[in-house]
């Protein structure tokens, strides 16, 4: 039987993550990654909306990610503030009872609660952080060896620019 797993992941958190190790991330490449490793049927990516990005969405649900926009506030310095947290909490419980086990794409400290519920439940699948230097000591302890990390995927998953 084929299983059906979702994913949860933290766009903010992963993009980030990846621009401090140094390396882009390829999005076609991970999202077929987690089809292949985990039988992730559905990936939702949550994200915050900005004006001017609309092909970047339009290329990540192309290759198959299912976007959940955040308005976002640009604060007086210019900062863009659109934390995604309950989001991804509250849309991991509405698809509940949609999907075998969920994987849950963050290092975010805040998703401790969650991974912990869905272990509980037998609906945790795995957690891939960005890196061990972005992730959480409480989300690690709470994944168990559950746990991954995007930046030891370099191989697979790095976005190379195709030259012409």
């Amino acid at each position: 039987m084929k299983e059906n797993n979702f994913a949860f992941i933290d766009s903010q958190n992963l993009y980030f993550s990846m621009q401090r190790i140094g390396w882009k991330l390829d999005y076609f490449r991970f999202r077929r990654y987690l089809k292949d490793k985990y039988s992730v049927a559905k990936a939702f990516m949550f994200i915050g909306f900005l004006f001017g990005n609309e092909e970047l969405y339009k290329f990540l649900q192309e290759v198959g990610y299912i976007l959940i926009f955040k308005p976002t506030l640009i604060l007086k310095d210019g900062e863009v503030k659109g934390n995604c947290d309950a989001e991804l909490v509250l849309h991991t419980m509405i698809e509940y009872q949609n999907y075998d086990q969920a994987v849950i794409v963050s290092g975010d400290g805040d998703f401790h609660c969650l991974v912990d519920y869905l272990r509980k439940q037998n609906k945790f699948c795995h957690l891939i952080a960005p890196a061990p230097s972005s992730c959480s000591y409480l989300l690690r302890k709470v994944a168990g060896g559950k746990i991954s990390f995007v930046s030891d995927l370099r191989n697979k998953v790095e976005y190379k620019k195709s030259t012409p």
